[in-house]
């Protein structure tokens, strides 16, 4: 399947993110993800998250799904940190799926994840990331806290390239403690973006002025 860049879903999402996180600092990092997830369409967006963590990501994510019409699930260590996570969400007036388990064990079960968002201080961030089952469309890994000492040695070929995986583009942005996200294509999939795939180009004749669309 194609995928495609929604500008309307990108926009109602990052606005209903917006109010929904007036009471958040910081709150610029979870109108961005939601842009982001809402606007390429993600339909299983998965996330980790632990006990004292920022919980505006989350409802940015939750929004985000709600756009797409998608599944939201974060991934928590234990019964504490799910307990926490469902209070909070659920003062923000969200209610989420939420599993408990090591994140590279509940991977295994999650099956074309479109969206994936990993928390940069935890030791393990690499390791999610490399076990993650992506789905066949183009899908997005982002790395939030990307400016942390944990990641400071951290290199998306490391747990992209090799196999099915195909790092298409990364980026990093200096919006929050730090935002580093790759699209990633695997085999199978359909992204434009990837090197080899036919474009379209916009031809006007200069005599008749009639304009044409032509794939190369």
């Amino acid at each position: 399947m194609k995928l495609v860049w929604s500008p309307e879903t990108a926009s109602k999402a990052y606005i209903d993110t917006v109010k929904s996180c007036e009471l958040f600092q910081e709150s610029s990092v979870a109108e961005l993800i939601s842009a982001m997830a809402a606007g390429w369409d993600a339909r299983l967006i998965v996330e980790t998250w632990s006990r004292g963590g920022v919980i505006a990501t989350s409802i940015g994510l939750t929004v985000a799904s709600r756009h797409t019409g998608g599944r939201h699930v974060c991934i928590v260590p234990e019964e504490d940190s799910r307990s926490e996570y469902i209070e909070a969400m659920e003062r923000a007036g969200m209610s989420p799926e939420v599993v408990v388990g090591k994140p590279e064990e509940v991977m295994v079960g999650l099956m074309g994840i479109d969206f994936l968002v990993v928390d940069c201080r935890r030791n393990d961030f690499a390791r999610i990331l490399r076990v993650a089952e992506l789905g066949h469309r183009g899908r997005f890994l982002v790395c939030k806290n990307a400016s942390s000492r944990a990641a400071s040695d951290f290199r998306w070929r490391s747990v992209v390239e090799g196999g099915s995986r195909r790092l298409v583009r990364s980026v990093f942005l200096p919006v929050g403690r730090g935002l580093d996200i790759a699209h990633v294509a695997t085999s199978g999939g359909s992204s434009d973006s990837v090197k080899g795939k036919s474009r379209w180009f916009k031809h006007v004749d200069r005599q008749s002025g009639e304009e044409y669309v032509i794939r190369k």
